[in-house]
C-alpha cells in the first residue's frame, strides 16, 4: 500500500491561487492527469495534471526544461507524457509516478523557482476538451457492493436474494471497451429485445427501463504476463489510479438476456468516464481498513493479506445528480438523487487484481475495471434507479414535479466524488455527467 510522503501534507498551498481554495477538486494534494486538447490544436491531445481550475500541459512543461533537476526517473516520467494517452506512462510503474508527482508537486508550491517556466504550460479546464484518458484494451466489470447485490436480488428473487458465491468470489463479466466515453457523452437510448410483462413473444423496442449504475473505475498500470497470477501482496502495485464511472444500464433488455451469460446489449451501449484519474498515492490519506463481518465466509487465501485487512479499503464519497430538461430550461439545478461510500465495497481494488489474474489472465497498461454499483447500507446510498425506483414500483419526484422511475429522454446524469479524512486535504474527482438522447428509428 502506497505510503504518505511530502506530498500528502495538507499545509502544501500552490502559487496557483484556485488550488488553494475552500472546497477545491484539485489541491496540490491531488495533481490527477487526464488527456485534453484545445480550439486551435483539434487533432493535438496532451497529457495534463489537474490544479485548482487550472492544468498543466505535461508536453509543454517537459519542453520547458522544468524538470530538468528533478531525476531520471522523474524525466523519464515526463517523457512518457508527451503522448496522447497515458498508457507509456502507466505502464512505467509506481516509482516512476511518485517520482513525476514529487517533481510536479515541488514546482507548483509557493515559492517554487519553477513558477516562471511552468505558468506558461498552463491550460483553463474550462477551455479544454477531454478525451478518454487511456487507450482502454480491455474493460471487465465487477459487483463489489453486496448492498447492490442485495437490493436487486430482493426485487428478482424475493426468497434468494444473494446467489451463495457472492461472499466467496469477485463477480465480474467482460464488457465493450469500445463504447466508452468521456464526461459530456450523449448517450442514445438503445434498443435490443425485450419481453414485456404478459407478453409471450418478445419484441424490437427502446429500453424503457434506462438507468444508471454509480461506479468508481479503475485503471491498470503495469500489465502481468499472461499465465502468471499477482499476488496480493503485489495487486495494487499494477493499480494506476482511479475515476468515477457511470455504467449505463437497460434494465428490461438485462431480464430478457441476462441467463445463462449475463450482460450484453443491456450494457454494451454506453459506459461514461470522468476526464480526470486519481493516482493511488493521491489516496493514500484516505485508506481506512477492511474488514468482513465474522459470520460471513472469510476470504480464501488468495485474497487476503495483511495489508487488506489494515488499509485495504478507500473512503470516496460518492454522490448521484438529476437534472431533467424541464428543469435545465427553467434554470433550475441538478438534484441529488442518493450518496453512498467506496469504502462500504465488499471486494476491495487489490481483490480484483488478484482474483482477474488468479488463472493466468494477463491485464495490460490502460485496462479498465468497474467497481460495480456503489450503493450503501441505507436506502439514500442505493446506486441505481432500480433500487430507489423499487424495480419501478415507486415513483420519485423531482424539484420541477416531474415523476421518475428510470430514465427520460433529455435527462443528464452527473455523479460527484471526493475523498476527505482527519488531518488531510480534501480531495476530488471532478465529475462524469452524461445526458440521455431519444432512440434512433427502428430499422
Amino acid at each position: 500500500m502506497t505510503v504518505l510522503n511530502e506530498t500528502h501534507n495538507p499545509q502544501l498551498r500552490s502559487w496557483v491561487a484556485s488550488a488553494n481554495t475552500e472546497g477545491c477538486d484539485f489541491p496540490i494534494q491531488n495533481l490527477p492527469f487526464a488527456v485534453f486538447r484545445v480550439p486551435g490544436n483539434p487533432h493535438l491531445f496532451h497529457v495534463g495534471v489537474a490544479i485548482g481550475d487550472q492544468m498543466v500541459d505535461l508536453t509543454a512543461a517537459h519542453a520547458s526544461g522544468v524538470f530538468n533537476d528533478a531525476g531520471p526517473l522523474a524525466q523519464a516520467a515526463a517523457q512518457a507524457c508527451c503522448a496522447p494517452t497515458l498508457n507509456l506512462f502507466m505502464a512505467l510503474g509506481s516509482a516512476a509516478w511518485s517520482a513525476l508527482r514529487l517533481a510536479l508537486s515541488s514546482a507548483l508550491r509557493e515559492g517554487a523557482p519553477q513558477q516562471t517556466a511552468l505558468q506558461v504550460c498552463l491550460v483553463p479546464q474550462a477551455n479544454a476538451e477531454f478525451a478518454v484518458p487511456a487507450h482502454i484494451g480491455d474493460y471487465t466489470d465487477f459487483y463489489t457492493s453486496v448492498h447492490h447485490a442485495t437490493n436487486i436480488g430482493k426485487l428478482l428473487r424475493p426468497d434468494n436474494p444473494l446467489l451463495p458465491n457472492y461472499k466467496w468470489i469477485p463477480i465480474g463479466y467482460h464488457g465493450r471497451s469500445s463504447s466508452i466515453g468521456i464526461s459530456g457523452q450523449q448517450v442514445r437510448r438503445p434498443l435490443s429485445q425485450v419481453m414485456r410483462p404478459g407478453a409471450t413473444e418478445p419484441v424490437l423496442a427502446p429500453s424503457a427501463r434506462l438507468d444508471y449504475e454509480l461506479e468508481v473505475g479503475i485503471f491498470i498500470g503495469p500489465g502481468n504476463t499472461l499465465g502468471s497470477p499477482v499476488p496480493m501482496a503485489q495487486a495494487e502495485q499494477h493499480v494506476f489510479g482511479m475515476c468515477l464511472f457511470n455504467d449505463w444500464s437497460a434494465r428490461d433488455v438485462q431480464g430478457w438476456e441476462y441467463q445463462p451469460l449475463g450482460p450484453f446489449l443491456s450494457k454494451n451501449f454506453a459506459s461514461t468516464l470522468s476526464p480526470w484519474v486519481v493516482t493511488m498515492e493521491a489516496l493514500a490519506p484516505y485508506r481506512q481498513a477492511w474488514t468482513r463481518d465474522v459470520v460471513d465466509p472469510q476470504p480464501l487465501a488468495y485474497l487476503d493479506s495483511p495489508e487488506l485487512r489494515q488499509s485495504g479499503a478507500i473512503g470516496i464519497e460518492l454522490e448521484v445528480f438529476i437534472q431533467s430538461d424541464a428543469m435545465r430550461n427553467k434554470g433550475m439545478p441538478e438534484h441529488r438523487l442518493s450518496h453512498s461510500n467506496f469504502r462500504d465495497a465488499y471486494w476491495s481494488v487489490s481483490q480484483m487484481v488478484a482474483h482477474h489474474t488468479v488463472n493466468g489472465c494477463n491485464l495490460r497498461p490502460g485496462d479498465l475495471l468497474g467497481s460495480g454499483t456503489q450503493s450503501g447500507p441505507t436506502e439514500g446510498e442505493a446506486g441505481s434507479m432500480m433500487e430507489l425506483s423499487k424495480g419501478g414500483k415507486q415513483s420519485m419526484t423531482l424539484p420541477s414535479g416531474e415523476a421518475r422511475t428510470f430514465l427520460e429522454d433529455g435527462d443528464t446524469v452527473i455523479f460527484r466524488g471526493a475523498c476527505t479524512a482527519p488531518g488531510a486535504a480534501r480531495i476530488g474527482f471532478g465529475e462524469v455527467r452524461g445526458t440521455l438522447l431519444p432512440a434512433h428509428p427502428q430499422p
